[in-house]
């Protein structure tokens, strides 16, 4: 029963960082003073820590 817990938490993790991804994704690329480069970079950045580099996306746009 504990393995079906913690598999239910691993996948609503999982989940989570899929959209948060995706929501900084679209962020990205829909930003058009941004650099192909600099574009790349986030969206790199958006797949290893998405909410930690949505923070410092949100701080460096402003």
């Amino acid at each position: 029963m504990t393995e079906l817990i913690i598999y239910a938490i691993v996948f609503l993790l999982l989940i989570a960082h899929t959209l948060m991804a995706g929501k900084m994704y679209k962020a990205v690329h829909g930003n058009p003073n941004l650099s192909l480069k600099e574009k790349n970079d986030w969206k790199l950045k958006a797949l290893i820590f998405p909410g930690y580099f949505w923070g410092k996306y949100k701080e460096a746009i402003k």
